[in-house]
């Protein structure tokens, strides 16, 4: 049995315009995804009620449960009730009992209630109520069609709170959900076409979903299961594929690690105190840093290097004396191989050399970097980062 359908639509124009970030319909679809809803669509639409009642009437023929945000409150742009009423052939009709409710709202906070609130407890008939104990404005559910809809608050922590509260509980009520099971390998050092070209050749079974999403810091692979289908062999299997680029994988019902808390988490475990001397990096990778205590010495050297200076072999003897002066067990050292202007022009690459000096040895990367010159520095500090994460993961080579 496939997974219920599920839409989010927001409304107003604050929202369509760009005055307001939805992040409404981005939390909306995670809590959805985590009972087992299939989302299809997003859709935000502005403050006109043709436009209202067309998408209403269009999503009570395909989907199976839509939540509606914002539209709600007592003013003349406020058309979410009336639009329903209109798609639905539903008049509206006055609830004495979400009336009562939103003067007690004023009245607990020492206010007298202007006349058009009176407006936020109309609902369509036969519509259910949904209390909101944050703010004045009640929502409501409906039936129509195939569809079940819900109508909430724009109003993120009266949103956020009802639904946790009171809709949460009547859709696994009203569904049967099945929670499929998201696997997120996550990746440094390895964009998304090579992730792509790494595991081509791997043939996935039908009905599991595979995207990629690529931040300033990792790239993830997410593997979407569907309920109950044995998932560790294939997955494991992926991560063997990607190599040493993977630093870690989020699984089901089990909260993940971001790239900084797996290297703390590392470092705190086996004990370690760290040194770190940069160049390119300016202090980002002690910035990046902050906050953990086996970061004991940063600093941070502006000079230029011409392609005549061995760099490894500088850093190299940088770090040997940094080791001498703050006897920490690691040591980082980042050089680059450029001048001013190849480090500020985006169009010019730079080389980046990083040493670590560990109890076992030394172990370092080269890296050419491109671009603007916040992209180069933050690039530069990861890849830093990454050579101790390989080491502390025993993946250096």
């Amino acid at each position: 049995m496939n997974n219920p359908i599920a839409e989010i639509f927001s409304q107003g124009e604050e929202v369509i315009t760009g005055q307001v970030v939805d992040t409404n319909a981005a939390w909306l679809s995670q809590q959805l995804v985590d009972l087992g809803f299939s989302i299809a669509r997003h859709t935000a639409v502005g403050d006109k009620l043709a436009d209202l009642v067309g998408l209403l009437t269009e999503i009570s023929q395909r989907a199976d449960f839509c939540i509606c945000t914002g539209g709600l409150g007592p003013t003349i742009d406020d058309l979410t009730a009336e639009a329903v009423s209109i798609a639905f052939n539903c008049p509206l009709i006055l609830d004495e009992q979400a009336l009562a409710q939103i003067e007690a709202y004023f009245a607990s906070r020492q206010k007298k209630m202007a006349d058009i609130n009176r407006k936020q407890a109309y609902f369509p008939r036969g519509a259910i109520p949904i209390d909101n104990a944050w703010g004045t404005a009640p929502g409501f559910a409906i039936k129509k069609h195939q569809s079940w809809f819900v109508f909430v608050p724009g109003v993120p922590t009266e949103m956020r709170n009802m639904f946790r509260t009171h809709i949460k509980k009547q859709l696994q009520t009203r569904f049967f959900l099945k929670q499929d099971q998201l696997f997120t390998i996550k990746s440094v050092g390895v964009g998304e076409s090579d992730l792509q070209q790494k595991i081509n050749d791997f043939l996935l079974p039908d009905n599991v979903q595979l995207s990629f999403r690529a931040t300033s810091e990792e790239v993830q692979t997410k593997l979407l299961f569907p309920a109950g289908i044995e998932a560790k062999v294939c997955v494991d299997q992926l991560i063997e594929l990607i190599g040493d680029a993977v630093f870690t994988c989020d699984q089901p019902a089990k909260a993940g690690l971001s790239f900084l808390q797996v290297i703390d988490q590392l470092m705190t475990d086996k004990n370690l105190t760290l040194s770190i001397q940069e160049t390119a990096t300016q202090g980002l990778i002690a910035a990046k840093c902050i906050g953990f205590d086996w970061l004991h010495s940063s600093s941070y050297q502006q000079f230029e290097h011409s392609a005549q200076v061995d760099l490894a072999q500088l850093a190299i003897e940088v770090a040997n004396r940094l080791k001498q002066k703050n006897n920490t067990d690691l040591v980082l050292v980042q050089m680059y191989q450029g001048n001013k202007t190849q480090f500020h022009d985006k169009q010019q690459s730079i080389v980046i050399y990083n040493v670590l000096l560990t109890p076992e040895g030394i172990v370092k990367n080269t890296h050419i970097l491109a671009g603007p010159i916040k992209r180069k520095q933050n690039q530069a500090a990861i890849r830093g980062l990454d050579l101790l994460r390989r080491f502390l993961q025993k993946k250096c080579h």
